[in-house]
């Protein structure tokens, strides 16, 4: 899954990232208004951690800006404004919830849990789709009972793919939620087609049914 921390303070946000990176998210850090606005732009993240107070602009207008665009990201709003006004203005824009520094990175980890299982898996801890389970969790995978073994991309992919069933992925979204900002950086996206043939061939191993379609010229979609 992919994090967007939107903190000036470095140390807060190296710990941010030290900690969740440990936790299996991969995470990408904007440290003031612009630079915030260039990958809200670019790109989409499975949650947003949002410091209000950033410099060269606020982080309410990055909020609004992601409302306009009709962008699904979720937001967790993280700021020493623990004024209750801030917070009310910050979930009235569309804001999923609202973390007061200082804070436990434990507590973090655990609001990002749950606005992710809210937002992509209607609250569920463990993913049930025919022969495969999903435990959120534990990060296992099961198929007719069977352990399937995946690595970090694939798993990623996975659930990427379950969390947008029937809509078809373009190969670029694809790179870009593997890779983050590095997407742009290759020259094709060949590495997509590596992780999704490995992820087909094992779940096929384990007798999986064939529900990651290939749509010529545009992507992939889960169909079910």
């Amino acid at each position: 899954m992919k994090i967007l921390i939107i903190e000036d303070e470095k140390e807060l946000a190296q710990d941010m990232v030290n900690y969740l990176t440990n936790e299996q998210y991969r995470c990408e850090w904007a440290a003031d208004f612009q630079s915030a606005m260039d990958k809200v732009y670019a790109y989409e993240y499975d949650c947003i951690l949002l410091d209000l107070m950033l410099p060269g602009g606020d982080g309410l207008t990055i909020l609004d800006e992601l409302k306009k665009q009709d962008k699904q990201d979720g937001v967790i709003i993280i700021s020493a404004k623990n004024a209750i006004e801030d917070k009310v203005k910050g979930l009235k824009l569309g804001a999923d919830d609202y973390l007061a520094k200082p804070f436990h990175q434990a507590e973090l980890a655990a609001r990002i849990e749950s606005l992710i299982r809210r937002k992509q898996f209607d609250s569920n801890n463990v993913i049930v789709q025919n022969e495969l389970t999903i435990d959120i969790n534990a990060k296992t995978v099961m198929v007719n009972d069977q352990s399937l073994t995946l690595t970090k991309k694939e798993y990623d992919l996975l659930l990427f793919f379950i969390g947008n069933k029937n809509r078809v992925l373009s190969k670029g979204a694809l790179a870009e939620h593997l890779s983050g900002d590095f997407a742009d950086m290759f020259d094709n996206h060949d590495f997509v087609y590596a992780h999704v043939k490995n992820l087909k061939k094992k779940l096929k191993e384990k007798g999986y049914g064939d529900y990651i379609k290939t749509i010529y010229g545009t992507g992939y979609k889960w169909e079910q």
